[in-house]
């Protein structure tokens, strides 16, 4: 097993939830990632290395405050990036 912050699948997860319902953001690759990147720096970490410690660790993050820190970074970050898209960049 490689170093893993288990939070990076669920900040995709949450944007992926969170897009689906949202027609006025962009769903681009670039966007996404965007948004994931700024709601992971503003969340700490949850680096593990062993499958142990990683079950061990998902069982701990399975609570109501830390869903509710996931979704408010996540949507602070869509509204970021909603405002200031960087995808067109590379067009």
């Amino acid at each position: 097993m490689n170093l893993k912050n288990l939070k990076e699948k669920q900040v995709m997860d949450v944007i992926d939830k969170i897009l689906k319902n949202r027609d006025d953001v962009c769903k681009c690759n670039k966007c996404k990632l965007d948004i994931a990147a700024i709601a992971l720096n503003n969340l700490k970490p949850k680096y593990v290395v062993t499958e142990k410690g990683s079950l061990y660790a998902k069982s701990n993050i399975l609570d109501y405050q830390y869903d509710v820190d996931l979704i408010k970074e996540v949507t602070k970050a869509i509204e970021i990036v909603k405002e200031k898209p960087r995808h067109d960049e590379t067009r």
